[in-house]
């Protein structure tokens, strides 16, 4: 049998790695009213097992490049594979809540490295013109994870255990390690710098501020003075950050990197695109539910052709990218996210569902035309020894642009609900339904907001920029057609 390339077995590795994270935290959501009974408290107490593991995947994203660089990417990957699989089993084994919240508090700890370090040691294992089909792999776990993850909660916490939820990471965990021990190099800087203690703290304190404030928001409300304070702490610490790295020679989180044309459009597009879809597939299940009827199964199994589609549209992508460029991929999939908005505002209780089917098939396809391009382009001109820092810095923006488009969403259904029963006669028939369906359709508006944006932001993106990660044949192609051009106008 012909051995695999190393990219290949890199490529494999990270996939477990963020399968196993990703399901984590989509099997979770399904369970959470089942924790609240088994450990008998309310949802103020529960919101600390999501909160607590945001709060730690805040303080280790924006340091796992520097901690990548200064012990290995081999031996960092290693020790995140081995915590969050650690911490998982610990989860199982819970008998108290502070027992289950301080386990998901350490899971943070390896999912804030694991994503990051994972993410510098692929692109790096893959060459410029390849990458694309770094982002092709990245693709499958990103798609195929969080569709699976509500189904597979679903029959965990009705057939097994809610312990099982975590326990399902471990045999996943202990493949990605035997990957990572029999086949990873190790990669290692030879100056990776001094640690900045203080960037450490602002960095992590800021987006962990940030985060919570946001999430908190959505529910509470934002006059409240506990969210509105965070808010602001956030918002000095952050400053405090900006300054600081920007001063220092060797920072943390390396904000310079920003300064790249293609890297800083990346990040901004990525929180469009990011927080217009996580806001639509934040509301679609609600919806599903509360207005439809259906069962968390049933509403998974609904959502389940918008992974598929954008899995196979992704592949293709893969292979076009080299061809056409960035740009007009962006523009479309940005298009195609606006057309989606603009459909749902036809959404009603009788909407057949063959037709929320197709809708969320070419959300997929929107979703699929815009990742390769996205993530692809973004590193075009980061060279390998900044890899780990711009690995953190974009998975960090990532984090940010899902708690806002979760927080925008939620906000506006949450004010537009209040607003629709203020004015309407509650105790007409069908009354409550029509006030939430409007409600829903504002909410989805959004989405046309942030992809409006995110079309606007892609016009900065040129192919020229993003030139070495397309196809050397299909270059050498176009210019030569350029110079045949140029002689048939000179004759």
């Amino acid at each position: 049998m012909r051995r695999l390339e190393y990219k290949w077995l890199v490529g494999i590795t990270f996939v477990l790695g963020l399968i196993m994270q990703i399901l984590d935290m989509t099997v979770l959501n399904v369970a959470l009213a089942t924790l609240g009974r088994e450990f008998h408290v309310g949802e103020g107490t529960l919101q600390w097992v999501l909160t607590g593991y945001m709060i730690s995947l805040a303080v280790f994203v924006p340091s796992s490049g520097w901690i990548a660089d200064r012990f290995g990417s081999k031996r960092t990957f290693q020790l995140a594979v081995v915590l969050f699989t650690l911490a998982s089993v610990l989860c199982g084994l819970a008998t108290e809540m502070w027992m289950l919240i301080g386990a998901r508090i350490l899971q943070g700890v390896g999912g804030g490295m694991l994503v990051p370090v994972g993410q510098a040691m692929l692109f790096r294992a893959f060459p410029a013109d390849e990458r694309a089909k770094a982002s092709a792999v990245l693709s499958v776990p990103i798609t195929i994870a969080p569709t699976l993850g509500p189904l597979l909660g679903g029959v965990l916490v009705e057939y097994a255990s809610w312990r099982w939820i975590f326990f399902i990471n471990v045999p996943v965990g202990a493949i990605a390690l035997l990957f990572t021990v029999l086949f990873l190099r190790e990669e290692q800087r030879d100056r990776p710098g001094r640690f900045d203690l203080p960037g450490f703290v602002l960095a992590g304190a800021g987006l962990a501020a940030l985060l919570v404030g946001l999430d908190q928001g959505a529910q509470a409300g934002w006059t409240s003075p506990p969210v509105w304070g965070t808010l602001l702490a956030a918002a000095a610490l952050l400053s405090g950050l900006v300054l600081r790295e920007l001063r220092t020679p060797e920072p943390m989180l390396d904000l310079r990197l920003l300064g790249d044309r293609l890297f800083g459009t990346g990040n901004a597009l990525l929180v469009c695109s990011t927080g217009a879809i996580f806001g639509t597939l934040f509301l679609l299940p609600l919806f599903l539910q509360n207005l439809r009827g259906y069962s968390p199964f049933e509403s998974g199994l609904v959502l389940m052709p918008q992974a598929l589609a954008m899995l196979a549209t992704t592949q293709v992508v893969s292979r076009l990218y080299g061809r056409v460029g960035p740009r007009p991929l962006l523009l479309i999939g940005f298009t195609v996210l606006i057309s989606v908005g603009l459909a749902l505002q036809l959404l009603n209780t009788r909407t057949p569902v063959w037709f929320l089917v197709l809708l969320l098939m070419w959300l997929g396809l929107g979703m699929g035309l815009m990742m390769t391009p996205l993530q692809t382009a973004a590193f075009a001109r980061i060279s390998g020894s900044a890899m780990g820092h711009a690995s953190s810095l974009f998975n960090a923006s990532r984090q940010v642009a899902t708690a806002l488009g979760t927080a925008v969403c939620a906000t506006i259904f949450v004010a537009l609900v209040e607003t629709y029963s203020a004015a309407a006669d509650l105790t007409a028939p069908g009354a409550a339904e029509q006030v939430q369906m409007a409600a829903y359709r504002g909410a989805f508006l959004t989405s046309i907001g942030f992809g409006a944006l995110g079309l606007l932001l892609s016009l900065r993106v040129r192919n020229a920029d993003a030139a070495a990660t397309l196809d050397p044949t299909a270059r050498r192609g176009r210019r030569r057609f350029r110079k045949q051009a140029d002689t048939t106008t000179v004759r």
